[in-house]
């Protein structure tokens, strides 16, 4: 699988695509949102599905989608989710 990275850069940092989860059942799940439009009302409802099916849901913004996440949220976000969903939506 190729992964492309959208910044500006000449040339992209090297990455490592993460292993996947082999299920989300019993999982901690970041859902951020970047604050655009709507973005809000599919994260919602996607808290909703993934309750339901028993996966513990954590909650993050950025303060605007203009610009990368502060460092603290990258942080609590690593430390604190085996996973992660970014909302974007407009």
């Amino acid at each position: 699988m190729e992964l492309l990275d959208p910044t500006n850069e000449l040339r992209p940092p090297e990455r490592r695509q993460a292993e996947r989860l082999e299920s989300l059942q019993g999982r901690v799940v970041g859902l951020l949102n970047i604050s655009k439009p709507r973005g809000d009302v599919f994260l919602d409802r996607l808290a909703e599905l993934l309750h339901e099916r028993g996966v513990k849901v954590r909650r993050y913004a950025k303060p605007t989608h203009a610009k990368p996440a502060p460092a603290a949220v990258v942080a609590a976000v690593a430390d604190e989710c085996e996973a992660v969903v970014e909302a974007l939506a407009d």
